[in-house]
């Protein structure tokens, strides 16, 4: 089992930044990835990016140069770290682990944090 906690999100103005958190607990040593997913109103969630426990990352199209994904490995905690704002990135920003076990594969979920981007 895994438990993501997510903070870091507000309100923004466009060119600004934010760095999004999310801290990790439980049986982590199951956990192949994780990622930030998004989801704005009236709009499927979708992949911003991924980061392997191998440290390979991984960012949609729609947001490479401005968002990076870290990891710090010693306090299981990944970061998002988003530049130039624009108000399309107006979003719920959400945690995600991919957990395995022998048991099989499932995804886990933080509560989301908003992201809010004024012109």
């Amino acid at each position: 089992q895994v438990q993501l906690v997510e903070s870091g999100g507000g309100l923004v103005q466009a060119g600004g930044s934010l760095r999004l958190s999310c801290a990790a607990s439980g049986i982590i040593r199951s956990i192949s990835a994780m990622g930030w997913f998004r989801q704005a109103p009236g709009k499927q969630r979708e992949l911003v990016a991924s980061i392997t426990s191998g440290g390979t990352t991984n960012y949609a199209d729609s947001v490479k140069g401005r968002f990076t994904i870290s990891r710090d490995n010693a306090e299981n905690i990944i970061y998002l770290r988003i530049n130039s704002l624009k108000p399309e990135d107006t979003a719920v920003y959400y945690c995600n682990a991919k957990y395995s076990d022998v048991n099989g594969n499932r995804d886990y979920w933080g509560q989301g944090t908003q992201v809010t981007v004024s012109s």
